[in-house]
C-alpha cells in the first residue's frame, strides 16, 4: 500500500477510499488549482462515489497503478472528487461530459485548464485501450502532447464547450408570459409517452437497463386519481409489484438494489441507494392507499415496510439520521454478498426449508447469475419470486398465512446466516438531500398506512439534521460526516428538507415542523432564485464560482429540486396564507414547461408539482381540541378521502370539532360531523380532464 496522500486528511467516504494510491490526488479546491498554474499544467479531474462500482473497477486498473501514478504526476495535477458531496462540481462538468460526448455517468473523468474549463470529458476509461475505446494512458499522453505543441486547439475546444452550455443555460429565455405555459395537453403527452414505452409483460418502461423511477410511477397514481383513469395505476401497479417480486428486491435482508440490468427485473446492479429506498417507500405507500382489493393493499403495504425497516436497520445513523448508501461490492466481487449457491441454502437450512425456499424463489443448482465478463452461469442464485408468497402457496394448494409464516422464519435465518459474510462498504456520510428525502417517505408512509412509528423515525432523523448539519449561523450544511457537518447547503438540501418537515407536518400536525418548513422556503426563495429566467439554481448566491452556475430542472435518479420546491412552495404558501411563496413557486413552471412540453417523461415530477399547483386547491382546517375523539375521527375521514390538492391544518382550542374546508379561495360553512365533511369532499371530486395551470403562473 502506498504512503497516505492529501485525501487522507478528508472526511468524503470516496476520497479516503483513495487516500493510499500512488497518485499525489489533491482535493477540489485553491490549492489545486494555483499547483497547475504555477506549474503550467492541466488538471485531471475524476469524479465519483464511494458505492460506484466502475469507480472501484477504474481505482483498481488505474489509480493504484505506479505507471498511470507516473503518467499524472508527470504531466497533470490530479484531483478527486466526491459527487454526492459537491454536485454543483458534478453538475457542471457532467453537462460537460453530456455535450461532447452524448453520454454520462461515473466515475467521471475531465481534463481542463487551471482555471476550470474542462477541454476533455470520459467517463470509465481502462488503463490501456482497445478497439472501440481508448486507453487512460493514451489520453494523458495526447493531452500531453497537446497541451505541450497545440494549446490553442485546446483553447478553442474548451470555448466551444463553454459556448454550448451557456447556450443551453440560456435556452428558456425571459419568463414567458401565461400564453406561453403549455395547458392541459402536456399531461396527456406524458401518458401517452408513457403507455407507449411501457412492458406490459414485465413493468416498467422500455428496454434494459431498467430502472426504478419511482416519481414516473407516482406521476401515474396522481393522474390516475385526478382524471378518473385506472390505465396509469395500471401501469404503476404492474412496475411495483415486478419490483417487489424481482431479483431488484433484496428478499433477504431487504431493501431495493439500484436498477436491473437486464428487462425482467432480475439481476440488479447490486449497491443500495438511501434516495431509491425513500421513493419507493413512497411509490409503494401510494399503491397500498389506490390498491383496489385487499389482496392488492396487503401486498404494497409489505413492500413498504420491508423498505423502511431496511432503512432503519441498515443505514440509520446512532443519532437519527440515514446514511447514504451500501456498496455493490465485498471483497472485490459485485453482489457476492448476497447471492446463494443452492449448497448455502442446504446449510443454512433443514432439508424441508431448503427445498421450499429454492422452489418458491426460483434457485437452481446451476444458478441464474451470470458472470459479466464471460457470460457464463457461477451457480449463484438470485432470489425472486415470480408471484407473491400466498398466490404460490394456494396454487400448491397451502395454506397461504401459514406459508407466509413459514416463510418469514426461513428469511431470518437465512439472514442470520448472511451477516457472518464480509459485508459490503457502508458509506456513513449524512446529507441533507438524502435525509429529505428519508423523512418525506417515513412521514407520508406513516399516514398512508396508519404507522405512526414511521413519523416517529422520521422526527428522529428531522431532529438531527435540523441541529447537526448547521453552520454558526444557523445555516443548513449538506453534509455530516465522521463529526463534522460541512459544504453550504444546495438547492436540494433545502427543498427536500422542507418536503420532509411539509410531510411530518401534515402526518402529526405539530406547527412547528411547518415552522421550520418555512423557514427553510424563505432561504429559498431569498437564496437560490434565478429572477431572470425563473426557477431556482442549484447553489446559492453566494456559493463559490464555478465555470457556469448550475441549475437542474430534469428529474434524474430523484425528483429535481425545482420540481420538489414547486411542490413544497405552493404547498407551504397556502397552508401558511403566504402568496409571496405560491408567486415564487410559479417562476418554476414556465422555467420548465417548454422543455417538458417536448419530453415530459423526463419531467414527472414537475408534472405531478404542476397538477397540485394548478389545483383544485382544497384547505381543511380542523378546530377543537386534537386529542378529542370528534378531532381525531375528522382527522381520519380528511386521510381516507384522498382528495388531490388536500391540505390540513389543525387549530386548537376549546369545544366541538369543527372542520373549515376552503376550495379554490372559496370557504365553505363548517362542517359538524363526519357525514357533513365527506358530503362536501364528495361534492368537490373532479374527473376526466387533466387540469389546467394555474392563471398567471
Amino acid at each position: 500500500m502506498a504512503a497516505a496522500n492529501r485525501l487522507a486528511a478528508e472526511k468524503s467516504p470516496y476520497l479516503r477510499q483513495h487516500a493510499h494510491n500512488p497518485v499525489d490526488w489533491f482535493p477540489w479546491g485553491e490549492a489545486a488549482f494555483a499547483r497547475a498554474s504555477a506549474e503550467d499544467k492541466p488538471v485531471f479531474l475524476s469524479i465519483g462515489y464511494s458505492t460506484c462500482h466502475w469507480c472501484h473497477v477504474m481505482e483498481r486498473e488505474s489509480f493504484e497503478d505506479a505507471e498511470v501514478a507516473r503518467a499524472l504526476a508527470d504531466g497533470f495535477v490530479a484531483v478527486k472528487v466526491d459527487r454526492e458531496e459537491r454536485p454543483d462540481v458534478d453538475a457542471v462538468y457532467m453537462a460537460a461530459c453530456q455535450a461532447l460526448s452524448g453520454r454520462g455517468g461515473w466515475p467521471l473523468t475531465i481534463l481542463m485548464f487551471p482555471d476550470g474549463r474542462p477541454f476533455f470529458a470520459a467517463t470509465y476509461l481502462p488503463k490501456r485501450g482497445h478497439p472501440g475505446r481508448p486507453g487512460l494512458l493514451d489520453i494523458l499522453a495526447a493531452a500531453r502532447e497537446a497541451w505541450n505543441a497545440r494549446r490553442a486547439e485546446l483553447e478553442n475546444a474548451t470555448g466551444r464547450i463553454l459556448d454550448h452550455l451557456r447556450q443551453s443555460a440560456t435556452a428558456q429565455g425571459d419568463i414567458p408570459g401565461p400564453g406561453d405555459i403549455p395547458g392541459p395537453d402536456i399531461f396527456k403527452k406524458a401518458l401517452d409517452q408513457l403507455v407507449r414505452d411501457f412492458d406490459a409483460a414485465r413493468g416498467g418502461f422500455g428496454p434494459a437497463p431498467k430502472f426504478p423511477s419511482p416519481h414516473i410511477l407516482l406521476f401515474l397514481m396522481d393522474q390516475a386519481t385526478r382524471i378518473g383513469d385506472a390505465r396509469p395505476l395500471a401501469m404503476a401497479r404492474r412496475t411495483l409489484e415486478a419490483m417487489a417480486l424481482g431479483g431488484v428486491t433484496d428478499h433477504v435482508g431487504h431493501g431495493s438494489h439500484r436498477y436491473a440490468t437486464d428487462a425482467q427485473w432480475l439481476v440488479p446492479h447490486f449497491e443500495k441507494m438511501l434516495y431509491d429506498q425513500a421513493m419507493l417507500l413512497l411509490a409503494q405507500a401510494e399503491m397500498s392507499r389506490a390498491a383496489p382489493d385487499d389482496a392488492c393493499r396487503a401486498f404494497h403495504e409489505k413492500a413498504a415496510l420491508d423498505l423502511a425497516g431496511y432503512m432503519d436497520r441498515a443505514l440509520s445513523a446512532p443519532d437519527g439520521g440515514f446514511f447514504t448508501a451500501e456498496d455493490a461490492d465485498s471483497e472485490g466481487v459485485e453482489g457476492k454478498f448476497y447471492v446463494w449457491t443452492a449448497d448455502e441454502v442446504r446449510a443454512a437450512l433443514p432439508p424441508d426449508d431448503a427445498a421450499l425456499f429454492m422452489d418458491l424463489f426460483n434457485m437452481t443448482d446451476d444458478g441464474n447469475f451470470h458472470d459479466e465478463a464471460t457470460r457464463q452461469k457461477t451457480g449463484a442464485n438470485i432470489p425472486h419470486l415470480t408471484r407473491p408468497v400466498r398466490d404460490w402457496a394456494m396454487a400448491r394448494g397451502l395454506d397461504p398465512d401459514a406459508t407466509a409464516a413459514r416463510v418469514e422464519a426461513i428469511r431470518v435465518r437465512l439472514f442470520a446466516a448472511r451477516e457472518a459474510r464480509v459485508h459490503p462498504h457502508r458509506d456513513e456520510k449524512i446529507l441533507a438531500d438524502g435525509n429529505g428525502l428519508a423523512i418525506a417517505a417515513l412521514a407520508r408512509a406513516a399516514r398512508l398506512l396508519d404507522r405512526p412509528e414511521l413519523a416517529e423515525r422520521a422526527a428522529r432523523a428531522a431532529r438531527f439534521v435540523m441541529t447537526a448539519l448547521r453552520d454558526g449561523n444557523g445555516r443548513l450544511l449538506h453534509r455530516f460526516c465522521d463529526g463534522q457537518a460541512a459544504v453550504p447547503g444546495f438547492l436540494d438540501d433545502f427543498a427536500f428538507l422542507a418536503w420532509g418537515l411539509l410531510e411530518l407536518h401534515q402526518t402529526t400536525l405539530d406547527p412547528t415542523h411547518l415552522e421550520a418548513a418555512l423557514a427553510l422556503a424563505d432561504d429559498i426563495v431569498s437564496r437560490f432564485a434565478d429572477r431572470s429566467r425563473g426557477g431556482f439554481f442549484l447553489t446559492a448566491d453566494d456559493a463559490e464560482s464555478l465555470a457556469l452556475r448550475p441549475k437542474d430542472l430534469f428529474d434524474a435518479a430523484v425528483p429535481s429540486g425545482n420540481a420538489v420546491a414547486l411542490f413544497v412552495l405552493t404547498a407551504l404558501g397556502r397552508l401558511a396564507h403566504r402568496p409571496d411563496l405560491e408567486d415564487a413557486a410559479r417562476t418554476v413552471i414556465p422555467a420548465i414547461s417548454p422543455l417538458a412540453a417536448d419530453y415530459p417523461m423526463g419531467f414527472a415530477h414537475f408534472l405531478t408539482s404542476l397538477a397540485f399547483a394548478a389545483g383544485p386547491d382544497v384547505l381543511a382546517t380542523v378546530t377543537g381540541d386534537p386529542d378529542a375523539e370528534d378531532a381525531r375521527a375528522f382527522i381520519s375521514a380528511l386521510r381516507r378521502s384522498g382528495t388531490p390538492g388536500l391540505l390540513v391544518n389543525l387549530v386548537p382550542g376549546a369545544g366541538p370539532a369543527r372542520v373549515s374546508l376552503c376550495r379554490d379561495m372559496a370557504c365553505l360553512p363548517p362542517a359538524g360531523s363526519v357525514e357533513e365533511l365527506e358530503g362536501l369532499l364528495g361534492e368537490g371530486k373532479s374527473g376526466g380532464a387533466a387540469p389546467t395551470p394555474p392563471a398567471g403562473a
